[in-house]
């Protein structure tokens, strides 16, 4: 008899996860189209849609009908994007992001706090009650059961069920753990890699990509492989860190110790040297000599790096990050040059692709754990 009912029940959440899914990608779909397109039975179908509109999942409205036509107004349905939010935090050495997503991903709302990281537990403490009034600004009827969770993406490696900082030697956090922020905040919170957010960003806006290498141009260069629609981290977590392959022999120091990496080239700090992408791009576009020279070097080796890659892994490569909007079509041609200058292989201008967030794809990224886990339970 148990077994039985564990059976029905398994049925009835799996009817319900088909009609939720076929509803959310559609976005708005005739209450109608869903019994036509579904193999459920009608009366199936209209318990769970009156059962998830009880709880809020859903939204209906009724179309009007033609003058003089007969019958009831046909009825439209679609998911309520704001029945839940997540949040995502960006963490770097001068400065706080934090922003709130619905579950399409979009965002509702973000700030952005200057403040020095601190690994104290008086910033910790700090940065909790400012998610705490951003999360009031947002007005949201019934707070604490619509938050989803928190993610924090931050410039380190961390654990597998990100309750940990396995390496975090640019804010030398190495060890931390997320009760400096479970202990102030009442919602699930988790860390994430900054790359990785970046590339699950990707991820949730081209449901197509299969496979890819993600390049997170942000303050410091990162990245992560992209195999089955599944970041691939590594057995010890640190995959696609191509960021400390060296690049020059006797290079400038980077945070990892040694001299030359990649990092010290091609990431936001070492290209703009403190000035504001603002201000040095339209500097490069106006033909400025300085700033041409300093974004040449950039592509050069930027190029060298997807050449190498790519004769390990041929894929598509992805140009994202803080850095991502300022690239033009142009730029992408010279580091197909650079490329084609370093394979022996003849191939179309096929695989380097600009990122398709063009905004907060870092905070929303480290949002998208919680939605994502959300749609596929719901």
């Amino acid at each position: 008899m148990t077994d039985q009912r564990l059976t029905q029940e398994h049925i009835r959440e799996t009817n319900r996860h088909i009609i939720f899914t076929h509803i959310y990608n559609k976005r708005e779909v005739l209450q109608q189209n869903i019994i036509n397109d579904l193999k459920l039975s009608r009366p199936t179908i209209i318990k769970h849609l009156t059962v998830m509109r009880k709880e809020g999942l859903l939204l209906r409205r009724r179309l009007p009908l033609e003058p003089n036509t007969p019958g009831r107004a046909p009825v439209m349905l679609s998911v309520n994007a704001k029945h839940k939010i997540a949040l995502g935090v960006e963490i770097l050495k001068d400065s706080v992001k934090i922003i709130a997503i619905d579950l399409y991903g979009k965002a509702l709302r973000w700030e952005k706090l200057f403040m020095d990281y601190e690994n104290t537990d008086t910033y910790y403490q700090e940065i909790c009650e400012n998610v705490k009034q951003f999360i009031t600004r947002l007005k949201l009827p019934k707070v604490g059961s619509k938050i989803l969770g928190v993610g924090f993406a931050l410039q380190g490696l961390v654990s597998e069920d990100g309750s940990t900082v396995i390496y975090g030697e640019i804010l030398k956090c190495t060890g931390l753990k997320i009760d400096v922020f479970t202990k102030y905040l009442p919602y699930p919170c988790m860390f994430v890699h900054e790359p990785d957010s970046a590339a699950l960003s990707e991820l949730f806006v081209s449901p197509e990509l299969q496979d890819a290498v993600y390049l997170s141009m942000s303050e410091h260069l990162g990245g992560a492989f992209i195999f089955g629609r599944k970041i691939l981290n590594g057995i010890h977590r640190h995959s696609a860190t191509f960021e400390h392959i060296t690049a020059r022999k006797d290079g400038e120091p980077c945070y990892c110790g040694k001299r030359g990496c990649f990092e010290t080239i091609c990431s936001k700090v070492a290209l703009l040297r403190g000035e504001e992408p603002e201000d040095f791009f339209p500097r490069v576009r106006n033909g400025d000599t300085e700033a041409v020279e300093r974004w040449g070097v950039f592509l050069e080796y930027l190029g060298r790096l997807i050449a190498h890659l790519h004769l390990v892994v041929d894929t598509k490569y992805i140009l994202g990050g803080h850095l991502a909007p300022y690239f033009t079509q142009e730029d992408v041609d010279v580091l197909y040059k650079y490329v084609r200058e370093r394979t022996p292989f003849i191939e179309e201008d096929d695989y380097i692709l600009r990122s398709r967030i063009r905004n907060h794809n870092i905070t929303i990224g480290a949002a998208l754990p919680y939605v994502m886990s959300f749609l596929e339970k719901v």
